[in-house]
């Protein structure tokens, strides 16, 4: 019997890649007051009017590309993942989802049933850097329901680990045999954002795109701003393998039209790096753990068709870190880093 639990946290995926369960996921997830961040008449107008009747046929098909027989990759990496930290930490871990299945609630009340004498619930939100579409919206969504379910335990967030040094060992790790083969350049892709959530995210006010070079000049904001964290992951993992800061790019994609986003965007420049001489390409995707529809399908298949078609003649995407060894025992450290702070 055990006094502590963990409970992983992650984005989430549709049930299956039926047009149904897509329908149903999209309206969850762009329905998030946190990700599509305008008044909520528009947003549904948005969202239940345009964006999921128009889209969900095109998501069904993508998801259909990249599902396996253990079904969504993004779950049962998740599972699998829960299982590794499990065994590595002693402790019993859990994993539940910000969108689709298994839901918070669910999860949260076998952890009571199960583990009547817990005190301690470590939460392990799945996202290396901090922003409010993904870190934040998965925190607090968690934070709603364990309210409702618990009294007399303590909930531990663990933080955004984006420069944590064994978080950064672990990419690093996971690279080395991909980048042993030789390569021209590596492409560092992160997910997009739009401008305004940085904006909004900046308690300061005055820092994200008001200062130039904000991401380099330090502020209080960057505990908030998740591009000065992709950034600052990128120039650890290019410092410990060594690359010089022209053998390497960083960009964002999945971005959405009508909006200002992070840029450069990666589709840009799959495209523009063969006439620049970059044959052999690296891809890689560190606001990632977990391969994905964003990895699997925007990356490894129509990011090679992108740069393959624009002349280039190799293109490598990295994996995830998914249940990587090193990625285990790294997450069960900063884990208990958590735990020993708070304890």
């Amino acid at each position: 019997m055990s006094n502590k639990i963990i409970l992983l946290t992650n984005l989430g995926s549709p049930d299956s890649y039926e047009v149904k369960d897509l329908k149903k996921y999209l309206t969850q997830f762009l329905m998030d007051e946190r990700v599509i961040d305008v008044p909520y008449v528009l947003r549904t107008l948005l969202v239940r009017g345009i964006i999921v009747p128009f889209r969900s046929s095109k998501s069904a098909a993508k998801y259909k590309k990249i599902w396996s027989e253990n079904g969504s990759p993004l779950v049962h990496s998740t599972s699998e993942l829960s299982k590794m930290i499990e065994g590595l930490s002693g402790i019993p871990t859990y994993y539940c989802m910000r969108y689709g299945n298994p839901e918070p609630k669910t999860i949260l009340e076998e952890i009571k049933q199960k583990h009547p004498q817990v005190e301690e619930i470590i939460l392990v939100p799945l996202y290396p850097h901090y922003a409010m579409s993904s870190f934040e919206t998965g925190v607090e969504y968690v934070k709603e329901t364990f309210n409702a379910v618990f009294n007399n335990v303590t909930l531990q967030v663990v933080k955004p680990f984006y420069k944590e040094e064994d978080y950064i060992d672990a990419l690093c790790h996971s690279m080395k045999p991909y980048i042993s083969e030789g390569f021209d350049h590596i492409l560092f892709s992160y997910h997009g954002l739009p401008k305004r959530h940085l904006e909004k995210s900046d308690p300061t006010g005055a820092h994200c795109y008001k200062v130039e070079n904000c991401c380099e000049v330090h502020s209080e904001a960057h505990q908030f701003c998740y591009k000065h964290q992709v950034t600052v992951t990128t120039k650890l993992v290019a410092e410990r393998l060594g690359f010089p800061a022209s053998k390497y790019s960083i960009a964002f994609q999945s971005r959405l039209p009508g909006d200002k986003w992070i840029a450069p965007y990666t589709d840009t420049l799959l495209e523009e790096l063969p006439k620049k001489g970059i044959a052999k390409l690296l891809v890689a995707c560190p606001a990632f753990v977990s391969d994905c529809l964003e990895t699997l399908e925007e990356i490894h298949m129509e990011g090679k068709e992108t740069f393959l078609k624009a002349g280039g003649k190799e293109f490598i995407a990295i994996p995830c870190l998914n249940t990587n060894h090193y990625w285990g025992e790294a997450l069960c450290k900063i884990i208990d880093k958590t735990s020993k702070i708070t304890a």
